[in-house]
């Protein structure tokens, strides 16, 4: 009895698509949420940069005009001075980004130094880094903002950055310590440690490279902490009063009562740039965890569902 022939034709990969390290390197970018966010938070940075250039008036000038709706001179309406709101939005801009962006920088440059360091040191000194981002952990970041502006008198923008990233560190180190424990002993350090590499290359060449993703995540949220932070505190008149910020216009509107008014453009105007700037840097947030977790992927192929392996028709 003969048996059947099987033919047996090589796979050849796709020539149209091959697989590589551009197309690889710009797969973050591919994702519609983080490429939203990043265009988001780009034009604020923009806005932020040119804003006190481009708004058609003096933030704090008065006018005639007092606590008028939107029109062709004002685009936002006016305050119960006569301020233009849209040239306070743009000033504004300023003060809201370099408060998130510097608190976000400092704390994510200490939550990487403790968080890292205490993942892999082991005895002693890793000990001590963890009692300490445990100790800076329960510290209230608001009341103690509050307490320094008091002393400080007026406390500038840069002054607030510093004490919020200051203190909003420990929760990020606390989860890049338990990511850096659970890559301590992967093959590659455990090499890199027999070979006889300083601990320094090690932290920064062979985990770092492994947390970029990680630390991206926890820059982002706060980032998002910050300005939100920054926002509360010039509401409630802890920062100077004098100095625009979206914080500022919702303090104004708030003791001169524009919602009793019906001086919606007085409010809302501020409010929807806090939203659509949480918006964007919560896109992205989402854009790096899909990115880094393959599970949160969106399936582009016809009728795959996202946790099963998709399986492309022949």
């Amino acid at each position: 009895m003969a048996l059947p022939t099987v033919d047996i034709t090589p796979v050849v990969a796709d020539p149209v698509a091959p697989p590589g390290r551009g197309r690889r390197r710009f797969r973050f970018l591919a994702n519609g949420k983080a490429l939203t966010g990043l265009c988001i938070l780009g034009a604020y940075v923009l806005f932020a940069v040119i804003g006190p250039w481009v708004a058609p008036y003096d933030p704090s000038a008065r006018g005639d005009e007092l606590v008028a709706g939107p029109s062709a001179r004002h685009w936002f309406g006016t305050t119960h001075l006569g301020q233009d709101i849209l040239s306070q939005v743009l000033v504004g801009t300023r003060s809201v980004m370099l408060v998130g962006l510097v608190a976000g920088i400092v704390a994510t440059v200490l939550a990487v130094l403790f968080g890292v360091t205490s993942g892999y040191l082991t005895g002693v000194v890793g000990e001590i880094l963890s009692a300490l981002a445990n100790v800076f952990l329960v510290i209230p970041v608001l009341l103690l903002v509050i307490i320094i502006a008091s002393i400080l008198g007026d406390a500038d923008d840069l002054t607030i950055a510093l004490v919020i990233g200051a203190t909003a560190w420990p929760w990020s180190a606390r989860v890049l310590r338990a990511q850096t424990l659970s890559l301590r002993r992967r093959d590659y350090v455990e090499a890199a440690r027999a070979t006889g590499e300083p601990t320094w290359r090690i932290l920064g060449f062979e985990l770092l490279p492994n947390l970029t993703a990680v630390i991206a995540a926890r820059f982002v949220d706060t980032v998002i902490f910050a300005v939100l932070a920054e926002i509360a505190l010039a509401f409630i008149g802890v920062s100077g009063v004098s100095d625009w910020n979206w914080g500022t216009i919702l303090f104004w509107a708030q003791s001169q009562q524009a919602l009793a008014q019906g001086a919606w453009w007085w409010f809302v105007p501020a409010g929807l740039a806090i939203a659509v700037l949480g918006t964007g840097l919560a896109l992205l947030n989402f854009g790096i965890d899909e990115f880094v977790n393959p599970r949160l992927r969106s399936v582009s192929v016809p009728g795959a569902r996202v946790g099963l392996t998709p399986v492309v028709p022949e």
